[in-house]
């Protein structure tokens, strides 16, 4: 590769990882009306990764984060600051870094990327769910699992799946359209 050529294709990823960053901001304002609101950042999450792979999707994650710990209101509900930080914030990271794992040990064929979508929402649920129930705990009393899972994840299992759904399949046709098959 020549000098150009990998200036060229390291612009290119900054570019994309920023606008998957942006992507994620846009999803987490998106709330959808429902018995439980729920938004459309977990969705964006996965479709970075997917798209962009796990190095690129992570990095696109951790720029949301910063964004957001400085201030900027790229948050659920427009909100920033460094106290916004902890719960599913936090475990949108964690969530990208196994997918990253999981695409290094096992490829990115499509049924891999499923597995690990799933176990990246998994690991969501359990830093959400330990994070309510330390804030619960504080502001009003300790708090049983099952009570809180009833509250923070049986709710959005279906969305979430949904959701799952939905970037496996954009992923692919994506990934494919940017010709980012098989790149890191």
């Amino acid at each position: 590769m020549t000098t150009q050529t990998t200036t060229r294709s390291k612009t290119y990823d900054m570019v994309y990882i920023a606008v998957f960053a942006v992507l994620i901001a846009i999803c987490s304002w998106i709330s959808i009306p429902m018995t439980v609101p729920f938004t459309l950042q977990t969705f964006a999450v996965f479709l970075a990764v997917g798209v962009l792979g796990g190095k690129r999707g992570s990095l696109a994650v951790l720029i949301y984060i910063l964004l957001g710990a400085v201030g900027i209101p790229v948050f659920a509900g427009f909100s920033g600051g460094i106290g916004q930080l902890l719960g599913n914030t936090v475990g949108f990271l964690f969530s990208a870094l196994l997918m990253w794992l999981i695409e290094k040990l096992f490829g990115r064929k499509t049924w891999v990327l499923g597995i690990s979508m799933v176990l990246g929402l998994i690991v969501c649920y359990a830093i959400g769910t330990v994070w309510f129930m330390v804030v619960y705990a504080q502001n009003s009393g300790a708090v049983g699992l099952a009570t809180v899972l009833g509250w923070c994840v049986i709710p959005f299992i279906i969305p979430d799946l949904v959701k799952i759904a939905l970037a496996l399949t954009l992923s692919k046709r994506l990934s494919k359209a940017l010709k980012l098959n098989g790149q890191e």
